[in-house]
């Protein structure tokens, strides 16, 4: 073992039951890495799955995100190109930029289009559809402001 691990480990009492906040405090302490490393946490809830009343399920939002920050491309024309731009689009697409990704550009991770925009969009699938990033007719634009 490493003289870092060997440190760490010394700050750590073998049995001890810590409260949520000691135990961040130990963490953060007791990082070794130059990464930012994973933190596992095991709740006992005492709750028998194979009741249906019982089950678990549930999807939660972190409270300073994960940390990435997602880059939109929106083809729009009119008066949605002003929407898209107030909601916070990274891009905003026309004939130009289509011809810019035909050429191999995909500088963005999620792509919206405006109905009246996917008829030049849908040339784009065969580059878009492979990799994700194709809009999909059947979700309407956002009139609420996000994406």
């Amino acid at each position: 073992m490493g003289k870092k691990y060997i440190d760490a480990a010394k700050l750590i009492e073998a049995g001890k039951m810590y409260s949520p906040k000691e135990a961040v405090a130990l963490v953060k302490k007791t990082a070794i890495t130059k990464f930012d490393s994973t933190v596992e946490a095991v709740i006992r809830l005492g709750v028998d799955p194979k009741y249906a009343d019982q089950q678990v399920r549930g999807a939660l939002v972190l409270p300073h995100g994960t940390g990435k920050s997602k880059t939109v491309l929106v083809f729009a024309k009119g008066a949605k190109v002003q929407e898209a731009q107030a909601a916070g689009a990274d891009f905003i697409g026309d004939d130009e930029t289509i011809e810019k990704i035909k050429g191999g550009w995909t500088g963005f991770d999620v792509c919206v289009a405006t109905p009246d925009m996917m008829g030049t969009v849908g040339r784009l699938g065969k580059i878009l559809g492979p990799k994700g990033l194709m809009p999909n007719p059947k979700i309407r634009y956002c009139d609420h402001g996000s994406y």
